[in-house]
């Protein structure tokens, strides 16, 4: 995300970012004992909103931090975010950042109490335009070296950023990580292998995050005639692929060009990402 906007929301209220503080206690902040949600808002109308809330609801039901917000209560939230920092039709795209945590206790501890109320902070940040000019993105791959519950979506994101920091020190934009040889995701997004006119992406399970771009990306190749299914995919495969695509919620789907140095295909974008990719920029804003 890019540099947040002014207008913040935390624990209630609506103010300047600024201006926001939390306890040093809070376990958030002391342990990662946190939750979150990234959306995007085109137009004035966040994407797969309902996907998100569902997500970040299965997050703080798998860590038993109680949903401070109900449905409407989140929309709200994102609303007045948007509606505060200049968003909304004809205006700039805008990302919502939404992180909630078990909370602050009295003191340090391994251990949490029962009824500690949530930290929930909210921030909005403008959003680049979608290049599809993009000449690509070089990818590298490392082990997998994540916690065994990846399908939350926690704040505790160490490992990934060693692992995206060192792509960057290699001169590589993403890190694709592997466990037993096997795809799982990359540091910051999700992984689409194009072998023919098939789709491949590896099983929802506790080894990855479930993508909530994946699905309206699926439902885009689809209507072009691409064909979709879930199977692991070793690293051979991954450098012979037709295409190979990333997915994350504020990036849509990027094509990667080079692994590991290779080239993938001919090494430039390929022909169905160009023809997914717009559709996808069609469909996010109608």
């Amino acid at each position: 995300m890019s540099r947040p906007l002014p207008i913040a929301w935390l624990n209630g209220e609506f103010l300047p970012l600024a201006e926001a503080r939390i306890s040093p206690l809070d376990r958030g902040f002391l342990f990662a004992d946190a939750v979150y949600e990234v959306i995007g808002v085109y137009d004035g109308r966040p994407l797969l909103l309902d996907a998100h809330l569902q997500r970040l609801a299965h997050s703080l039901r798998e860590l038993q931090i109680p949903s401070p917000h109900d449905h409407a209560g989140w929309q709200a939230i994102v609303s007045g975010l948007v509606e505060r920092n200049g968003g909304g039709s004809g205006h700039p795209d805008i990302g919502i950042y939404l992180q909630v945590s078990r909370g602050a206790d009295a003191s340090r501890s391994h251990t949490y109490p029962q009824g500690l109320a949530p930290t929930v902070f909210a921030m909005a940040s403008a959003l680049a335009a979608v290049d599809l000019d993009t000449p690509g993105v070089h990818a590298m791959t490392a082990e997998d070296n994540r916690w065994a519950r990846c399908d939350i979506k926690s704040t505790a994101l160490l490992a990934n950023i060693l692992l995206r920091q060192a792509a960057s020190e290699a001169g590589a934009d993403e890190c694709i990580m592997l466990r037993d040889g096997l795809v799982t995701e990359g540091s910051s997004s999700s992984v689409l292998v194009l072998e023919g006119r098939t789709l491949l992406s590896r099983p929802n399970g506790s080894d990855i995050l479930p993508g909530t771009t994946i699905a309206l990306i699926r439902e885009v190749a689809a209507a072009a005639g691409i064909g979709y299914r879930e199977e692991a995919i070793s690293l051979a495969r991954l450098l012979a692929a037709d295409e190979v695509w990333l997915s994350a919620a504020l990036r849509g789907v990027a094509p990667v060009t080079h692994v590991d140095g290779q080239p993938i295909g001919t090494g430039r974008p390929g022909p169905a990402w160009r023809v997914v990719a717009e559709a996808y920029e069609r469909r996010k804003r109608s």
